[in-house]
């Protein structure tokens, strides 16, 4: 019997089983109604001696719109119910497992997947990206798996398109053809280059939009502006239609907007239109609780643990300070869901992910995606007074199953200058820090760049032209992450009590407002002054019932911003600092300037820094122009540079911010920069 054969027949049973063990649940308490395998198949090798296997396939939810965990869900009470009175859900999801359960931890990550993309891999080094996902290379050392974790990455956001390389999530719809629900609806865009055709969802069109209800509707409406903040020229409705042309001729797409004149680059454009059909975004939120409870509490789950951990970068970092916001850490019986949280690189963001017609892909980003209900208040976890608005609230106000859930928020450099970062932990009037729970920890990388680091090399053609500055931001954050979670780890299973934590604060006088940096004289690079900017916002009437009848919001006072006070080489203080800041070669900016394109150069590039290696001599330092320490005044040779390395990571290893075992990567990527930018006589 051939592999592919024995796995299908092996689904087959298991699908079986499953069926067999949900049959006789109470189906008001039965939130995980069904486990549907399209796969089960052996990872070949082993990690640390423990076999895997990968299962995929479709997890089927029901809610009840009467229990109270529910009741946040928007719309939740107008979807079409089963017989059982329920509202039903399907998710895609893949699981990483032991198979045998005598080798496997106690303990799930539940990878909160981004746009439909597994995120837990950041945790692996030396991944072969082309192997097969049933090869041990595919997953390179594999951190969480030598450790016997189960791994589940979740389908649960509907505007994903279904595709072999993503996890879909289809949610209930509400409204119907005789009784239609309509709403307004936003799309914005920043044009980069020469286009006939603007998608209506987020990212250029990888993700889905809501179709216009009537094309023909006076409402709709396609503007045009300068700045984000700029004056909005309306473009008449004569010189564009909701169409598309790719190639071909021009076709009615109530998905896109066309305009035959083309868009310009480096404008924003920006559609308001009456949609329809929209879906009960927030059951996205209930169906990460929901596998998590299940794998917890169903003694008949696929891989039943005691501890479940939720992982979640970027989008969905946003995804679970808005879960914990919003009380969904509690399921139907009232018990915690999830036991503690990574909250990787969501600044001080929530997002659009239970609010009706929410757009789950949309974002708040230094010169696109404006305005959306990303970046509002509460930021921070403890209570505290909006100065201009009198609202008081924290982010945890609400903590129904998670008074106990242990939370990790943490953020690199980028994520002060492009995600409001210094919101999560000062007043809103910009005067104080502001401290965290007992039960959590704030950790900031600094000079990381969003969420991982640049390919190293960096190559040659990414040079920024007049200068030693190259593109992206190679230093190493990873390593910082894998000794995190560790912790996160072994503080949910055993209650060790992880490293303290390390951010820049107002009274150390790490953190400062982005005019007051004061950057390194660096020649022909300019510098970074304007970071992303939230704003309070009134999107309407209804919109604490998650209805939005002003698009596009108004906008009132912004919030006071700061940023990582930075040393005499430009690197950041107030964090945790790697082995690259401690024993620098180079200059880690973790935000880019838009130098090149088409307009608003002073502006900010979306998730990637600037790595400017330092000059090797004095007399180079000189020659240049440039304020920065050279190499040869530093270290003087490469001996005494791998002193300084050695000691720095010996630091790192003692503070718990690097794992021991990985001191030999740290090391030899040192010596690689070294190599390429170091001193070429030694």
């Amino acid at each position: 019997m051939s592999t592919k054969t024995r796995g299908r027949s092996r689904s087959t049973v298991f699908l079986i089983v499953a069926a067999l063990l949900f049959a006789d649940a109470n189906a008001a308490l039965a939130r995980v109604v069904r486990i549907e395998i399209v796969s089960r198949v052996d990872i070949s090798g082993t990690f640390a001696g423990r076999a895997y296997e990968r299962i995929a396939g479709r997890v089927y939810f029901a809610f009840d719109p009467l229990n109270p965990s529910n009741a946040q869900i928007v719309d939740l009470q107008l979807a079409p119910r089963n017989p059982n009175g329920e509202v039903e859900a399907v998710s895609e999801f893949v699981m990483l497992r032991p198979k045998d359960a005598a080798t496997a931890a106690d303990v799930a990550v539940i990878d909160i997947v981004n746009r439909g993309g597994m995120t837990t891999l950041v945790f692996d080094l030396d991944r072969k990206f082309r192997a097969s996902p049933l090869s041990t290379d595919f997953y390179g050392d594999a951190p969480l798996m030598k450790r016997g974790v189960t791994i589940v990455a979740l389908g649960w956001q509907w505007d994903v398109p279904p595709g072999a390389n993503s996890l879909h999530f289809r949610p209930p719809h509400v409204g119907s053809p005789a009784r239609p629900i309509t709403g307004l609806v936003r799309s914005d865009i920043t044009i980069d280059a020469p286009t006939t055709t603007i998608p209506l969802g987020h990212f250029l069109g990888s993700a889905v939009g809501y179709p216009v209800a009537n094309p023909n509707d006076r409402i709709n409406m396609l503007t045009v502006r300068d700045s984000p903040t700029g004056r909005r020229t309306i473009v008449p409705r004569s010189q564009w239609q909701f169409a598309r042309q790719s190639g071909g001729p021009v076709v009615a797409d109530p998905r896109s907007v066309y305009m035959a004149s083309g868009f310009t680059p480096g404008k924003i454009y920006e559609v308001v239109y009456r949609a329809k059909d929209p879906v009960v975004v927030g059951t996205g939120l209930a169906a990460i609780r929901d596998i998590a409870s299940y794998l917890k509490y169903d003694s008949g789950a696929i891989a039943h643990v005691r501890y479940g951990i939720g992982y979640g970068v970027s989008q969905t970092g946003r995804f679970i300070r808005h879960f914990l916001y919003q009380g969904f850490n509690a399921d139907e019986r009232g018990r915690a869901a999830f036991d503690g949280f990574f909250v990787h690189t969501a600044g001080a963001g929530r997002g659009s992910f239970n609010h009706r017609f929410a757009q789950p892909s949309r974002d708040a980003q230094p010169y696109s995606t404006f305005f959306y209900p990303t970046d509002v208040f509460p930021f921070t976890s403890v209570v505290t007074r909006d100065p201009v608005t009198g609202e008081r609230a924290g982010l945890r106000d609400n903590l129904r199953g998670s008074s106990a859930t242990k939370v990790f928020y943490v953020d690199g450099g980028y994520e002060y200058w492009g995600r409001a970062g210094s919101l999560t932990h000062t007043t809103p009037d910009g005067k104080q820090d502001v401290g965290f729970l007992p039960t959590e920890r704030r950790y900031v990388i600094s000079s990381a760049q969003h969420s991982s680091p640049s390919a190293w090399p960096l190559p040659d053609s990414g040079q920024i032209a007049g200068s030693a500055a190259i593109r992206g931001d190679p230093l190493d954050q990873r390593l910082a992450l894998r000794a995190l979670m560790s912790s996160l780890i072994d503080w949910v299973t055993s209650n060790k009590a992880p490293p303290s934590s390390s951010y820049p604060t107002l009274s150390q006088k790490t953190l400062v407002r982005p005019a007051d940096v004061q950057f390194p004289r660096i020649p022909n690079l300019p510098v970074a002054r304007i970071p992303e900017q939230p704003y309070r916002m009134n999107f309407g009437s209804r919109w604490n019932h998650g209805i939005i009848d002003r698009e596009p919001p108004t906008i009132g006072e912004p919030y006071p911003l700061f940023v990582s006070r930075v040393d005499s080489i430009g690197n950041e203080l107030g964090g945790i600092r790697s082995v690259e800041i401690l024993a620098p070669l180079a200059t880690y900016y973790p935000w880019q300037l838009r130098t090149g394109m088409p307009a608003a150069s002073d502006q900010l590039v979306s998730f990637r820094g600037t790595f400017i290696p330092l000059p090797r001599t004095e007399a180079e330092r000189r020659a240049s122009g440039d304020s920065r320490p050279s190499i040869e005044a530093l270290y003087g040779d490469r001996t005494r540079f791998l002193q300084r390395v050695d000691e720095s990571l010996s630091s790192l290893i003692v503070r718990r911010y690097l794992l021991p075992e990985d001191s030999l990567t740290a090391r030899n990527r040192m010596i690689d920069v070294w190599n390429r930018y170091g001193l070429k006589s030694n």
